[in-house]
């Protein structure tokens, strides 16, 4: 008896106590306070809607849904977030349906907003402020309040179009639109798919219009580090965009089909960026500016519903998405860049990126009363920017025609 009491008492001495711990996340760390709750409400998006069916077909309130976050005396991360704010998205459905037609994966997008997007050089035509996420592949763009609404007006359109051409479209991939709310501070931001490389630098860019006046960069933009050049320099430089008689034709065949979409919108004054790579240049990656976790740091899991939304064991940094139908051939230097063409000049050893962009500009009383002021300026013969927007399309195709060889 005795021994099996002693039996007994050695077994219990055996066990082993296990201490619970929380889980170590990556925080949200960024010094701006609007890009923190930005970062952290795209990244908060992603998780819900990953719960949320697919419909067969979007309904015509899907095109005005929203959904809204407020959040009020919260502890998590309060070093780099505030106490009080809301976020709010504008056609949660709509947009994660044009996400998945442009063939962007749901985990890419919310991880390349775990680290704060970095300021760009770019510059919209109303001033608007651009910044660009780490990993080089998406731009947001600060937009004012009639930007929304006229994003909800023409999103049936351009949702209806990018289904027909089966995303094979030069028209800018808007793939998100957000509000943020902090101390009565209200912002606006679209978040739109970058023209250009993730992985290549770009040496040289032309904003093209089709338009002469006024149509050279500035000495103030020339002096930049990276300037966009416009029409007249493009003329000027005796530039050409050198991918040969079929490329060119698949090229503009998708252009027409753009801007009789845009013309029929009455909207002008949009863009043809082209941006230019040079395959025997030095510089030729970006790779190094990509690395690093800097902008993050680990903490204990608050558990107050402000925790990491992502599961970031299953995200990755680098490019995940598979292209739509691209405009160039299966070259293996080009990878997963969607706009990419291959110049077909051996002597000049280019890759070029050509986009539609500023499509959200509508030809209404401003823009009538801009057209007059400058025909009274330069002439009625001008080539002034400001027009009807079937004459703009005209003009643009002609000049753009012209641009390729």
């Amino acid at each position: 008896m005795n021994n099996i009491k002693k039996s007994v008492t050695k077994t219990k001495s055996k066990r082993k106590k296990v201490k619970a711990f929380h889980q170590k996340v990556k925080v949200f760390r960024a010094k701006d306070p609007r890009m923190a709750v930005l970062m952290w409400g795209v990244s908060q998006s992603i998780s819900q809607l990953s719960h949320v069916a697919h419909p067969v077909m979007l309904l015509k309130d899907d095109f005005k849904a929203y959904s809204k976050i407020k959040i009020d005396n919260h502890l998590y991360n309060k070093e780099n977030m505030p106490g009080h704010f809301k976020f709010k998205e504008y056609m949660p459905l709509v947009f994660r349906n044009l996400r998945e037609r442009f063939n962007i994966e749901e985990q890419l997008y919310a991880r390349s907003f775990l680290i704060q997007p970095c300021d760009s050089n770019a510059s919209g035509n109303s001033g608007a402020k651009f910044l660009i996420t780490k990993n080089k592949m998406f731009y947001i763009k600060t937009i004012e309040r009639e930007e929304v609404e006229m994003m909800h007006q023409i999103m049936p359109s351009y949702h209806q179009y990018v289904v027909e051409s089966h995303s094979n479209t030069l028209l800018p991939q808007y793939l998100g639109m957000y509000r943020t709310t902090i101390d009565s501070k209200i912002e606006y931001y679209l978040i739109i798919r970058s023209v250009f490389s993730s992985r290549l630098k770009i040496h040289k860019k032309y904003d093209l219009k089709g338009s002469r006046v006024d149509r050279e960069a500035k000495d103030s933009e020339k002096g930049k580090d990276f300037p966009t050049f416009k029409d007249n320099d493009f003329t000027r430089d005796n530039a050409k965009i050198s991918i040969g008689a079929k490329a060119k034709e698949v090229i503009l065949e998708k252009l027409k089909n753009d801007i009789n979409f845009l013309s029929n919108l009455n909207i002008m004054d949009y863009s043809l960026l082209v941006g230019i790579h040079d395959t025997e240049r030095d510089d030729n990656s970006d790779e190094d500016e990509l690395d690093g976790d800097e902008d993050f740091e680990t903490g204990d899991d608050s558990g107050d519903g402000l925790d990491e939304p992502c599961s970031l064991d299953d995200l990755n940094i680098g490019p995940k998405f598979m292209r739509a139908e691209s405009t160039h051939s299966n070259d293996p230097t080009l990878g997963n860049d969607f706009y990419a063409v291959q110049c077909i000049d051996d002597s000049k050893h280019e890759i070029y990126y050509i986009g539609i962009i500023d499509v959200l500009t509508y030809y209404g009383a401003t823009k009538k009363a801009a057209h007059a002021a400058k025909t009274v300026k330069h002439g009625a013969g001008a080539e002034i920017s400001t027009v009807k927007p079937h004459i703009y399309a005209s003009r643009f195709l002609e000049f753009i025609e012209t641009a390729f060889e």
